[in-house]
């Protein structure tokens, strides 16, 4: 990993405000060393769950709006898209207001209805969207959210979404065993890299705590941050919060891989640096839930994908 690579920029921002935040993400990326963003395509990767969850379990409508508007601003192309386990990028977008705050921005909503078969480095082979794979700079819109199963989930976890649709719940349901926390964050750490050229943005507005990824509990934290590396940007903000790194199955396989970025003490924060940082305690899971999803929730998510969705979406 370059000098640049391992930088971690973090800011205060207390608001959804898509100007604040496009202000926000200028400064944030302002000592990053991005290329020429002009007329090239940009896909923005939120972090899109369900329609059935609530607003605060997905990307931000006016995160996703401030870099849109960014991004635009630099004179790129900007496509918005996801695969969500059960139904559509756009049923969730429609949902949860995000259709609503990109309208007028000329961003292009596309569904990964296209992927090609991929093998990972630890021998995995998964259905990664075309979309994803073929964009000039992938930029991740993550929300900092305690999660059930991989305790605290941040850039790495949101890269999960190239994945097609319900080859995802297919995985969860073939992952068992004691390791399976374990195999299960390779496969997701393996993803970063496919992509050499990426970005991370990440809310931590209001975070998602207690629990999640679906019912867990608002906590305003007021910090946004970006980096070029989601293994940097995943070790700086586990250190931002103060929890327990160990815990982290994905930053445990980092650590184990050496990877750059792993160890927060070789990182460079040009903005503020976490410490500075005066937040309130972010609660995680006590511990964490198999990784294997029940046979009813698989076919419960199937059938919803199947009788609630339009056609041209199966």
């Amino acid at each position: 990993m370059s000098r640049f690579a391992s930088d971690v920029s973090f800011l205060a921002c207390t608001e959804y405000d898509r100007e604040r935040i496009a202000a926000a993400i200028d400064a944030l990326t302002a000592p990053l060393v991005l290329p020429n963003l002009h007329g090239s395509r940009v896909l923005l990767k939120p972090n899109l769950i369900s329609t059935a969850g609530p607003a605060l379990a997905s990307t931000a409508a006016e995160f996703a709006a401030g870099a849109a508007i960014w991004l635009r601003e630099q004179g790129a192309q900007v496509f918005l898209g996801d695969s969500p386990a059960f139904g559509s990028a756009q049923r969730v977008c429609d949902r949860h207001g995000i259709s609503e705050a990109l309208h007028g921005l000329e961003v292009e909503l596309v569904e990964f209805h296209h992927a090609v078969r991929t093998r990972l480095a630890c021998g995995v082979t998964l259905p990664i969207a075309v979309e994803a794979l073929e964009c000039d700079l992938l930029v991740g819109l993550p929300r900092i959210k305690a999660h059930q199963q991989m305790y605290v989930t941040l850039a790495l976890k949101n890269l999960f979404g190239v994945v097609k649709g319900t080859h995802k719940s297919l995985l969860h349901m073939k992952l068992g065993g004691d390791d399976a926390h374990a195999r299960f964050a390779r496969i997701i750490f393996d993803l970063h890299l496919l992509f050499p050229h990426q970005l991370h943005l990440i809310d931590g507005i209001v975070a998602m705590h207690r629990s999640g990824p679906m019912n867990g509990e608002p906590l305003p934290l007021g910090v946004v941050g970006a980096s070029l590396s989601p293994v940097a940007l995943d070790s700086a903000v586990l250190s931002l919060l103060k929890v327990n790194r160990e815990a982290s199955p994905l930053w445990q396989v980092a650590r184990e891989l050496a990877c750059p970025g792993w160890d927060v003490a070789e990182l460079n924060f040009p903005l503020k640096k976490p410490d500075e940082f005066l937040l309130p305690y972010f609660a995680t899971p006590a511990q964490l839930n198999p990784v294997r999803f029940s046979i009813l929730r698989y076919l419960g998510g199937m059938g919803r994908r199947l009788f609630k969705e339009p056609f041209r979406h199966l």
